[in-house]
């Protein structure tokens, strides 16, 4: 599919766009992250309690995922430049304000607003390049806004550690305040205006609003269980409430004549399946970082500090691969690079589902490498398919499907995995023994761990299975959309 806008702009104003929403895609990341370190010091300076504070990082990505739709359909109603411009200008704004916070109250609801200001740069940003970037250069592009994406992610611990030991925990938010002006500039001199959809129909706020509820219901009833409070009746009356709101969005989004989400799309096997694709590496990836700490930890009794630089290991694969990815599908295929990175990811969990007691550092490093590679591998050659699989008109709603999937496999991932490796942690333990992970056997801890890992190989194999099956359809009928 061919990039009207790209033609029109020269390709030096093409590399500084892409530096303009690099910049916020980094920011946007690198916050998600971040602010999970400074949150012993928040209990302490702002005289609040462990359930108050874990609203902080929350919030911010509650709102991500509820608002990623809404923020779409936007994106191809209106200017893409100008709404992204007013995201960058609310994350500015939300920054300076939870970086003078001087309540936790104060705080939480300038991360609301963060959060609102960070779901227009991560929708829209892929958006922008594909709009911008020609089609032999489009892989190469969202390759590069992959891969700062997830240097903000490894930086995250990094940064906010130098940080918080050096300046404070306002410095944390502070930090954006610059960059996020230059990025502000930067896209004002070389986004180009665009236009209006002249056939748009408006809004769907009904649906917005349903699809806002439903979210909202769904997520918190996740998080939830993740925190295994099962015994009362609310979790699962938020769950309920998701369920009929789901069904309730499908059936006006079909009888709408100005759809939030436009249900045709889904007629496309090459949009629907590599969307299912993108929630499965990000429930995976999602699940390996968010155990890792506790096996490194509890198992391994590694240093906080050690087990950062681990876990930064994986990030930086990916960072190193994704650009390469990226060039590779535009000059091979997609497809064939993203099955190969699938198979990768693959071969990853079956090898961290090898950890044990006797894990070294290098046995760790060489274990983790298939799945670093294959992440980096696999994410950009799938998002340009997702992109490149929907008329123009839908870029935006496009994009916003894939940070949807994005956001809707983390949260499943660190709910799921982390459900199956207590569970079968505990499943160790002598009957009616109370489990904690901090003073569970390390015994139980390794055969969570791997067995946990085992379950998950199998999810992948299935997507192995519908990566080459998609592969072999785009060989077959290589103009196909």
């Amino acid at each position: 599919m061919k990039s009207a806008e790209g033609s029109k702009i020269e390709v030096s104003t093409q590399w500084w766009l892409l530096l303009a929403v690099s910049l916020g895609t980094f920011l946007f990341s690198l916050d998600v992250h971040v602010v999970n370190l400074a949150l012993p010091r928040l209990v302490e300076d702002l005289h609040s309690d462990f359930a108050t504070v874990e609203w902080v990082p929350l919030s911010y990505s509650l709102v991500l995922a509820v608002l990623v739709l809404c923020v779409a359909r936007l994106g191809d109603l209106w200017s893409k430049k100008w709404l992204y411009i007013i995201g960058l200008a609310a994350f500015t704004i939300s920054s300076l304000v939870c970086g003078i916070a001087p309540t936790i109250n104060l705080l939480i609801a300038a991360r609301i607003f963060q959060g609102f200001g960070a779901v227009f740069i991560a929708v829209l940003a892929p958006a922008i390049a594909t709009e911008v970037f020609p089609d032999a250069k489009r892989g190469l592009a969202l390759g590069i806004i992959t891969s700062t994406g997830w240097a903000g992610v490894s930086l995250g611990p990094t940064v906010g550690g130098v940080l918080l030991e050096h300046l404070g925990w306002r410095s944390v938010f502070l930090v954006n305040v610059p960059v996020c002006l230059i990025g502000i500039v930067l896209a004002m001199l070389t986004i180009p205006g665009g236009s209006n959809n002249k056939n748009r129909k408006g809004f769907d706020f009904w649906g917005a609003l349903i699809l806002a509820i439903t979210l909202t219901c769904f997520l918190l009833g996740m998080t939830r269980i993740q925190g295994e409070d099962l015994d009362g009746n609310i979790t699962w009356v938020l769950l309920a409430v998701s369920v009929m709101g789901c069904v309730s969005f499908l059936w006006s989004q079909k009888q709408s004549d100005r759809p939030l989400l436009n249900l045709s799309l889904f007629r496309s096997l090459e949009l629907s399946l590599s969307l299912l694709l993108s929630s499965i590496s990000y429930a995976f990836s999602t699940g390996v970082i968010f155990i890792m700490p506790f096996f490194l930890v509890l198992v391994k009794h590694y240093s906080e500090q050690k087990v950062g630089l681990l876990i930064a290991v994986l990030p930086i694969l990916a960072i190193c691969v994704g650009a390469v990815a990226g060039y590779l599908a535009d000059r091979f295929g997609e497809r064939s690079i993203s099955t190969i990175g699938m198979v990768l990811l693959l071969i990853g969990c079956l090898t961290i589902s090898t950890f044990s007691e006797e894990l070294t550092v290098k046995g760790y490093v060489l274990r983790v490498l298939p799945y670093g590679i294959g992440f980096g591998l696999f994410q950009a050659p799938n998002q340009s398919a997702i992109m490149g699989s929907v008329p123009p008109q839908y870029l935006g709603v496009a994009s916003g499907l894939w940070f949807f999937s994005r956001a809707f496999g983390q949260v499943m991932g660190i709910t799921l995995i982390g459900i199956m490796f207590s569970r079968l942690s505990a499943s160790q333990l002598p009957a009616d023994t109370p489990f904690s992970v901090i003073t569970a056997p390390v015994e139980a801890l390794v055969f969570g761990e791997q067995a946990s890992f085992h379950i998950i190989s199998a999810l992948l194999v299935v997507a192995v299975v519908i990566s080459v099956f998609l592969w072999q359809r785009r060989n077959s009928a290589p103009t196909h959309l």
